[in-house]
């Protein structure tokens, strides 16, 4: 392929697996575009659901942590140096790696494009310091440049991570013979998927569930591996107690998932009515899906988490029942309550999940109109290559 480049990302993944799933992503969908892709990382344990296939064209790396060097023989550093690097949210890319290409530059190699990509945000200095540059000031590499490129939701940023063939898949998507692959029995029910971290609403979200339903239906939630699963257990207890309704079906039913590949997970929130999603890839996810969906951010003790909400939820232009159910949600205010009714003002916004709906189809529109951090990303790369 003309212009076919050599990438090298490194990633540490600091929990939650957040950032090898975006890393993996990306050096995927590079892939698939005919890349060459060296993924670099501390902890690949993750990779072995999200992608137990693998990917041709990209090669995944131990970054040892306990002070061995990086195997770059074993890598085909000298056969393929790197065209690009991409140092993922701040990371800072294993200093042996520099040497080799500040000494593949000096025996006459070119010097590798350096990109410091950054985690994604609404936020209005984003588009003030997407593209800008950090020259490096010591090291083998003084006197190279990095460059911050940051993925946003605008013409200005890096773009969301959407793989070309995304639309084409998820018209294609037979919901009732994936729910009948991963052995969901679906009767017709609201189905919600739930990731999550532990948000302070979740018990009252589960009582308006099991009272009420959603939208008038029955609720099947579909929760996933990890923190939501025990959230949910430690919630809830004896599932046994969930009371059926008049016509002797629960008013909400669970579906406990295994951990899901990244298709996987794709196809959950395509699956749902309503999806609950954490971190940035789901995010980013959810928004593909189209679907009304409630983010749970991941929490900083200073609180800097909620700006980045709302900047988040302006750009989606979300209806206030949208932004109160987000408060709450991200413990930004109590759920309120009643004796009668424990999870009353749940209900209430609820009841509004059509302009949820119509926000998320509209935001979609938008961000589909635009290019892809791939698209972007191989562009900027060729102006400064």
């Amino acid at each position: 392929m003309a212009g076919a480049h050599v990438w090298d990302i490194f990633c540490k993944v600091i929990d939650n697996f957040g950032d090898i799933g975006v890393c993996w992503r990306l050096a995927a969908d590079l892939a698939s575009r005919g890349h060459t892709v060296r993924l670099w990382a501390d902890d690949v344990t993750a990779l072995g659901w999200m992608a137990p296939s693998g990917c041709e064209g990209v090669r995944v790396l131990p970054w040892p942590q306990d002070g061995t060097p990086l195997d770059l023989e074993a890598a085909g550093f000298a056969q393929q140096p790197p065209d690009v690097l991409i140092e993922a949210f701040g990371c800072e890319i294993a200093p042996e790696f520099i040497a080799a290409c500040a000494s593949n530059t000096r025996a006459g190699g070119l010097k590798p494009v350096w990109v410091n990509l950054e985690y994604l945000s609404a936020e209005a200095y984003v588009e003030r310091y997407h593209a800008m540059p950090s020259p490096v000031q010591s090291g083998p590499a003084a006197g190279w440049t990095k460059w911050f490129f940051y993925p946003g939701f605008t013409a200005d940023t890096g773009g969301l991570l959407r793989e070309p063939d995304l639309q084409a898949r998820q018209q294609s998507f037979d919901r009732t013979g994936w729910l009948k692959s991963q052995g969901i029995a679906w009767g017709g029910e609201m189905l919600v998927s739930l990731f999550c971290y532990e948000p302070p609403a979740l018990e009252s979200l589960l009582a308006q569930f099991a009272a009420h339903g959603l939208q008038g239906k029955p609720v099947h939630l579909l929760v996933a591996a990890g923190r939501a699963t025990s959230a949910v257990r430690a919630l809830l207890g004896d599932e046994n107690r969930l009371q059926p309704n008049k016509d002797g079906r629960k008013q909400l039913s669970i579906s406990y998932l295994p951990l899901l590949e990244q298709t996987g997970f794709d196809h959950l929130l395509w699956a749902s009515d309503l999806n609950f999603v954490r971190g940035e890839d789901s995010l980013v996810r959810a928004l593909w899906a189209g679907k009304p969906f409630v983010w749970h951010i991941y929490p900083q003790h200073d609180d800097a988490h909620l700006a980045k909400l709302q900047a988040f939820l302006d750009m989606l232009q979300a209806p206030p029942s949208l932004r109160a159910f987000h408060a709450a949600w991200n413990g930004k205010t109590a759920p309120q309550t009643t004796a009668d009714n424990p999870a009353a003002s749940a209900a209430a916004l609820l009841d509004d999940l059509p302009a949820w709906q119509a926000a998320a189809l509209a935001a979609r529109t938008r961000l589909m109109a635009q290019d892809d951090l791939s698209t972007r990303l191989l562009g900027f790369v060729a102006k400064k290559r």
